[in-house]
C-alpha cells in the first residue's frame, strides 16, 4: 500500500466516523487510529520505545 492510498483509507475512515458519530467519535477514532499506529510501530521495530522515552523525558535529542 502506497502513502496516497494510505492516505485516502485514512481520510475516509475519518469522514464516515464524523458523519456518524459526530465530533467527540471523529476525535476518539482519530486517537484510537494514532494510538494503533504507534504500536504497529513498535511491533514492527521501527520505533524503539527507550530511545522514544529518552526523548520525551528530555535526556536525548532525536
Amino acid at each position: 500500500m502506497n502513502a496516497t492510498l494510505a492516505g485516502v483509507a485514512i481520510g475516509a475512515v475519518l469522514a464516515i466516523s464524523a458523519l456518524v458519530f459526530g465530533f467527540w467519535g471523529f476525535l476518539l477514532v482519530a486517537l484510537f487510529m494514532g494510538i494503533g499506529a504507534l504500536v504497529g510501530r513498535i511491533v514492527s521495530g521501527k520505533l524503539d520505545v527507550r530511545d522514544l522515552a529518552g526523548a520525551l523525558s528530555g535526556r536525548k535529542t532525536s
